[in-house]
């Protein structure tokens, strides 16, 4: 791994986990002395952060972290709702008893994940075992347009995951998506991703709406 790509790692993290908030400028001197990399790599590290959406260089100012938004959230939701349904319907229909092994073996991976609380283990098992969805399925495409979305997506799930009740649920949530596709039942499969993401998608807006509440107070 080169020094870049550690120095990425480190600043989607942070910003995935809050440590830097919406708005939070990003001062290349401090970012360096943090990371322990040259300006070159912290720079290098902004511009790919802003190709995933979560950093935003405005004229004048420089970079700071994205501003996370009910509006753009929204829009993020209802193209995973849209994706993610058709995938795992194809899926359901598709899958053989090793594509089954294999998704099972990632929700058990995902089931570790949530008992250990580490964020990123969490976010790897859930990126797995929707990554599994998409190849059986055979929407390549989709996925690759969910991978260039995963870092808003990730924000948006450390967030609603910070609630007791969608910590507690989300996993339920994905333990029936697993179990649609695993019974072949494409109907079922769709029905299931839909209650998972709709119900993130009401977290999120609820605590979205309170944080612009406040900040215009």
């Amino acid at each position: 791994m080169t020094l870049r790509d550690m120095a990425l790692e480190k600043m989607r993290a942070a910003i995935i986990a809050g440590h830097f908030q919406s708005g939070d400028r990003l001062v290349e001197r401090p970012l360096c002395d943090q990371l322990g990399v040259s300006r070159s790599v912290v720079r290098e590290t902004i511009r790919y952060l802003e190709a995933e959406g979560l950093v935003e260089i405005l004229p004048n100012k420089g970079p700071i972290v994205a501003k996370l938004d009910w509006e753009n959230a929204q829009q993020i939701y209802e193209i995973r709702m849209l994706l993610e349904t058709s995938a795992a319907q194809k899926c359901a229909e598709l899958a053989k008893d090793g594509d089954k092994k294999k998704l099972g073996k990632a929700l058990a991976q995902l089931k570790l994940a949530y008992s250990s609380g580490e964020t990123n283990d969490l976010f790897e098992a859930t990126t797995l075992f929707y990554q599994y969805i998409f190849e059986i399925s055979g929407q390549n495409v989709a996925w690759e347009v969910v991978q260039r979305l995963n870092g808003r997506i990730s924000r948006l799930r450390a967030m609603t995951l910070g609630t007791r009740d969608r910590h507690d649920a989300g996993y339920k949530r994905i333990e029936k998506i697993f179990s649609a596709i695993d019974t072949n039942d494409p109907q079922a499969a769709a029905a299931a991703i839909q209650l998972h993401l709709t119900e993130a998608a009401n977290i999120a807006k609820t605590l979205l709406t309170a944080e612009l509440s406040k900040s215009e107070k």
